[in-house]
This record gives C-alpha cells, structure tokens and sequence, in this order.
C-alpha cells in the first residue's frame, strides 16, 4: 500500500469531473425550442399539432431548467458568486422563467428565458478562460425560427 502511495496523488477539481462537460448551450438549445414551439403554436390552426406543440415546450423548458440547475450546482462555485455577485438571484430568475414557460404559450415569455439564459451563459463565460458564450448565442440567433 505504501509503495502504491507514492504513485497516486490526489486531484483537485471544482466540477463533478475535471471541467469541460458543463455548458450553457444546453441550456440555450432547450430555451430557443421553448421559443420555436410557442411560434409554432401560434402560426397553426391544427389542435392536435398545437397539443404535440405543447408538449414538447414543456420537455424543453423542463430540460433547460435541468441544465441551469446542473450549471448552478455542480459547476458555479463560491469564488463564481463572489466575483459576480448577482449571480445565485440571475440563475434563479432564468430557472424560474423556465418554469413560466411551461406555463404559457407567449413567445415573449419564452423571449423573456432566452434572455436570461443568454445572461448566464455570459456570466459562464466570464469563469471559464477561453470560453466564447456569444458565439452560441449568435448560432442559435441564426437558427431561430
């Protein structure tokens, strides 16, 4: 045991695993479908393509409620907080927008998430070096319906 000691050594790591595996684009992804199935909805006239439409907006808000969460608990640190001290209220407002969402059907709701998870996707990138946030939000302003 003693001879097994002197290989292993102990890491250190703020994340579940050694970084890398946490990103905010989850949460964008789910947030813009959010907001696509609501634009959907509106545009058709098919209740049963608005019911499935329904559904899937709330599957996708939940996801991006998942996603803040994982990033608010496993990835954000005390030192995160303390650099950024409005961020526990703003990942909290995000996940409690994504719960409005499953509430309704208005896009400006849905709008109204993909803000704030744009807001934290910044503060994300503002803990992570080399870590480019606007370039997701800028792709998925592209894929937007």
């Amino acid at each position: 045991m003693k001879l097994l000691s002197k290989f292993i050594k102990p890491v250190y790591a703020h994340c579940d695993l050694m970084c890398g595996v946490y990103d905010p684009a989850q949460a964008r992804i789910e947030a813009q479908s959010v907001y696509n199935a609501c634009k959907k909805y509106a545009e058709s006239d098919d209740s049963v393509f608005k019911e499935r439409a329904v559904i899937i907006k709330e599957k996708r808000a939940d996801l991006c409620k998942e996603h803040l969460w994982v990033l608010w608990t496993d990835y954000f640190k005390p030192e995160h907080a303390e650099k950024n001290p409005g961020l526990h209220d703003l990942v909290w407002r995000a996940t409690k927008a994504a719960g409005d969402a499953k509430k309704s059907m208005d896009a400006a709701v849905a709008q109204k998430l993909i803000d704030l998870v744009d807001e934290v996707g910044a503060a994300f990138a503002m803990t992570k070096d080399g870590y480019d946030y606007n370039a997701v939000k800028s792709n998925m302003e592209k894929q937007a319906v």
